[in-house]
């Protein structure tokens, strides 16, 4: 025969022991730290959700960036070329200077297109890299709220163990501040 253990915290016994014998007090600590634990696990859910989006553009960010090095860096050889062809332009005897100045015209219309390419490359990774903040601002924010939600569970449960009235008000003005903060830190998200 399977037996199941269940290990409960004092407070929850309390709380579970007032509730059954209809203390008007538990019944409300127990509503309020239902209703504060699940305003908890929204902000809990959009700051994680900050933290993915930020990192997918920051990743995005870094991509772009690495491309763009790539496309200096072609830039650069392309640039090495022109300059050895202008060189051997004025090296060799005169009937060959065209080949060589034609191959330095073809380099410098190429290093116009790669430069180009790393520039809008440049700025669409700082583009990500901005939409990275946007997305991480409201994260801090959104940490504090769930401190404040913490914050006020802890007071509710040592209101359930205490019979304090009074703690309950703290707990509930403290899930009102993160509340508050966690409605500002969504505002300033969306």
């Amino acid at each position: 025969m399977e037996e199941d253990f269940e290990i409960k915290g004092a407070h929850e016994a309390e709380v579970e022991h007032a509730a059954e014998h209809h203390v008007p007090l538990a019944q409300k600590i127990a509503l309020f730290s239902a209703v504060v634990a699940t305003i908890g696990a929204v902000f809990s859910f959009l700051a994680g959700h900050t933290q993915n989006e930020a990192l997918y553009h920051k990743d995005e960010a870094v991509l772009l960036k690495a491309q763009a090095s790539d496309q200096w860096s072609y830039f650069q050889a392309e640039s090495g070329k022109q300059h050895i062809a202008l060189v051997a332009a004025e090296l060799v005897p005169a009937a060959k200077r065209d080949t060589y100045l034609k191959q330095a015209k073809t380099y410098s219309s190429k290093k116009a297109e790669i430069q180009r390419k790393a520039e809008a490359l440049d700025r669409r990774s700082l583009e990500a890299d901005q939409e990275a903040e946007h997305a991480l601002a409201p994260h801090n924010k959104l940490s504090l709220a769930m401190t404040f939600i913490q914050i006020a569970i802890a007071l509710a449960s040592i209101a359930a163990l205490t019979r304090r009235r009074w703690l309950l008000t703290g707990a509930a003005l403290t899930a009102l501040v993160g509340i508050a903060v966690g409605g500002a830190a969504w505002a300033l998200g969306s």
